[in-house]
């Protein structure tokens, strides 16, 4: 007789079909490690595409803000007209201009002929002769004595002002070829007309009692400030950028955020974009330092003072060296905080210690009857989300910052810290408040 079969027994046939159902077919797997692949590759170029535009984006927002910004092109180049290396240049180019036609040899000479002519002996027309040099040097010494008090006055800056202000397409004329205005570009050549500075100190001579400044003609009276072959060629890229300057850190942040949210491990992709953005930043403010000493020590004959080349050079890069320095410590605090709530040995350290110094500080606030109450038994339930609303907050805070800074990073990193702390508290306070719960007695059965 066959006996029945065992049901426990095992069946090979069965344990088939069973792994079968469980092993996905070879056309599912490959579509999957496809898709795997294609999503690395995307999220890879997204963030390289991110660390090479932001220094990019960065001077596309300068070249628009210089440019199209008058507000911003006034409040960057006023002060040029109180550095003491543009006032010394100035000083001098009127000096030269002024100086050139008050000639002291000419004059003692027609001088001594008008003296001959009415009968002066020749010994004493030839002493009058003589003077010359000592009335060039005293001419010399009356205008840039002028020459100075014209530009160390407030006149000077107000009219460096108001025509920057009311000719403001002189500096689209310096980065694209257009306009023209107090600053001007001819040939590569960027040149302050101190036209109104000479015609001021001319003024001066006159009342001075120097009647003859009142026939200095017009001259030459362009103080050259900047120079460069190449400035033709970078008009073109100015151009561009000024076009692309409100939507291409738009887009770079769009790439950035698909790129991280692609990545298979976001955090560490987040923690390295801000590292790669940061180094690239690093590199063009290196390039600027390069090309600034390599500008200087080439300066062509047409600059007449280093000292101001120099520093319109560091008036009109100040804000992208600025931004550029912002970057760097933007994308180090970045990367330190994607870090730190990581699982490395390192943050779980430093994690705990914050937690066990606010639980120290609960329980010592909890010995001396002081209850965070309702509000630390809700913060240590929706901690998690208070801070990720905390985070958003200051993220936005910093992009609707007008032009910040490392102070701005520092200063919001300071009140995320605080922020951060003051939630640690409460939810300490909290968790202490509900373990004390948890463990008090009751009370007695005849009070019940």
């Amino acid at each position: 007789m066959t006996e029945p079969p065992d049901p426990h027994a095992p069946d090979p046939d069965r344990d088939a079909t069973a792994r079968g159902a469980q092993t996905p077919p070879p056309g599912r797997t490959h579509h999957r490690s496809a898709t795997r692949v294609a999503r690395v590759t995307a999220s890879t170029v997204l963030l390289v595409l991110t660390c090479v535009l932001v220094p990019l984006a960065l001077l596309a927002t300068w070249v628009h803000d210089i440019v199209l910004d008058t507000n911003r092109y006034v409040a960057t180049v006023a002060p040029l007209a109180g550095d003491p290396a543009v006032r010394d240049a100035a000083v001098h180019r009127i000096t030269e201009a002024v100086g050139a036609h008050v000639d002291g040899q000419r004059a003692a000479g027609d001088i001594a002929a008008w003296l001959s002519k009415e009968g002066l002996p020749p010994r004493a027309a030839d002493a009058i002769r003589g003077l010359g040099p000592q009335l060039d040097s005293a001419a010399n010494q009356a205008v840039t004595r002028a020459a100075t008090r014209v530009v160390d006055s407030e006149a000077f800056a107000t009219v460096w002002r108001t025509a920057n202000r009311t000719a403001h397409n002189a500096v689209v004329h310096a980065l694209t070829g257009q306009g023209r205005g107090a600053v001007g570009v001819s040939d590569g050549t960027v040149s302050l007309d101190v036209g109104t500075a000479v015609d001021r100190v001319k003024k001066e001579l006159v009342d001075a009692g120097l009647k003859p400044a009142a026939e200095i003609p017009q001259v030459d009276r362009e103080l050259v400030l900047f120079h460069s072959d190449e400035l033709a060629e970078f008009r073109d890229a100015a151009r561009l950028l000024g076009i692309v300057g409100n939507w291409l850190p738009v887009l770079v942040l769009v790439l950035g955020v698909a790129g991280v949210l692609l990545a298979r491990r976001r955090r560490r992709a987040l923690a390295r974009t801000a590292l790669g953005a940061a180094f690239a930043c690093l590199v063009v403010a290196v390039a600027l330092i390069v090309a600034r000493h390599y500008y200087l020590d080439h300066l062509p004959p047409q600059v007449q003072s280093r000292a101001a080349a120099a520093a319109v050079f560091d008036t009109l890069l100040r804000f992208l060296r600025v931004s550029l320095r912002t970057a760097i410590v933007l994308g180090v605090v970045v990367a330190l905080g994607a870090y730190l709530v990581g699982p490395g040995r390192l943050p779980v350290a430093v994690r705990g210690a914050s937690d066990r110094t606010a639980d120290s500080a609960a329980r010592w606030a909890a010995a001396h009857q002081i209850d965070t109450g309702r509000v630390g038994a809700w913060t240590l339930a929706y901690r998690r989300g208070i801070t990720l609303a905390v985070l958003l907050i200051i993220v936005l805070v910093f992009a609707l910052w007008n032009h910040p800074t490392v102070l701005t990073v520092v200063l919001l990193v300071l009140v995320l810290l605080g922020v951060l702390a003051l939630l640690a508290l409460l939810a300490a306070g909290g968790r202490i408040r509900l373990d004390t719960g948890r463990v008090a007695p009751g009370p007695p059965a005849g009070e019940r």
